[in-house]
């Protein structure tokens, strides 16, 4: 016995309705072709494509935790931030063109350095004083190469953090 004796039937039944559900309740859009050989359909293609969803960023809003955490982190930045263009270090940087004055109005580059190299650079003023943190920074002036996309901070956290590596063998060694 044939379930479906029209094709009408099947297609409804089995491919319209499943299909409409799916599109309507997932992510998905499917939809499909009816291949013919001759008077008769042959096959049925389907076509399965991803839908374009908006990236859904109301679910912060109104969320207590999050606002305080946000905050937070800006508190932290503007008083990494106030560090950093108090620092000697910036003035030297600033010295050697590795920062310009565009640089200074950036916040979170100026909290990244503050946070991430200006410690490094605490360190090797302990070990070689100020004049060989000078030193480092005239050195990668030099030696530094320009690129279409710059992250000064990971540059000079990089740069240091090698140099560092290379005065404590020395030092080691002595």
């Amino acid at each position: 016995t044939q379930k479906y004796k029209n094709f009408n039937d099947f297609e409804k039944r089995v491919l319209a309705e499943p299909i409409e559900e799916i599109n309507i309740h997932t992510h998905f859009t499917v939809s499909y072709e009816k291949i013919k050989k001759g008077t008769r359909n042959d096959t049925i293609q389907f076509y399965i494509e991803k839908k374009q969803i908006a990236p859904d960023s109301f679910y912060k809003v109104d969320d207590s935790v999050y606002e305080a955490q946000q905050a937070e982190k800006e508190q932290k930045q503007t008083a990494l931030v106030i560090q950093a263009l108090q620092s000697q270090y910036t003035t030297i940087l600033m010295e050697n063109m590795l920062i310009g004055y565009k640089d200074m109005q950036d916040i979170e580059l100026m909290a990244g350095l503050q946070e991430m190299v200006y410690p490094l650079y605490d360190e090797l003023k302990t070990l070689r004083g100020l004049d060989g943190v000078r030193d480092h920074l005239a050195y990668v002036s030099r030696k530094q190469t320009s690129y279409s996309k710059t992250n000064i901070v990971k540059y000079l956290k990089m740069a240091i953090a090698q140099y560092l590596v290379t005065v404590k063998n020395h030092q080691f060694k002595s």
